[in-house]
């Protein structure tokens, strides 16, 4: 079970609480934060904002794969032996998106 820091607890729990939120006395049974509830939903902070984050990181690596991607797709070169290896790669590339946009909506 993943541990809160110190860092998580300053910046995502404390501002929750000054807000208004209501901690409960049940915890997330992924990291051990406490459960809070607002406008009627029970949720865990610290949960949703490393699923926020992550979601961040992996939409910066789709970027910058379809940057690539295009990249070579407007550098086809003649050479036949190239061209295949141009195109082993794309379709690498091609393979790892599809896995980021797997692992994004299966959480």
């Amino acid at each position: 079970m993943p541990t809160i820091s110190d860092e998580e607890i300053r910046k995502i729990i404390m501002p929750l609480m000054l807000s208004g939120a209501k901690m409960l006395d049940k915890h997330c049974p992924k990291c051990g934060s406490p459960l809070f509830e607002k406008d009627g939903r029970v949720f865990c902070p610290v949960c949703e904002h490393r699923k926020k984050q992550m979601a961040g990181e992996m939409k910066g690596v789709e970027e910058r794969l379809m940057e690539k991607l295009t990249q070579l797709a407007n550098s086809m070169p003649d050479d036949l032996d190239e061209l295949e290896k141009h195109l082993r790669v794309m379709g690498l590339i091609i393979d790892l998106l599809e896995r980021y946009r797997s692992l994004e909506g299966g959480e």
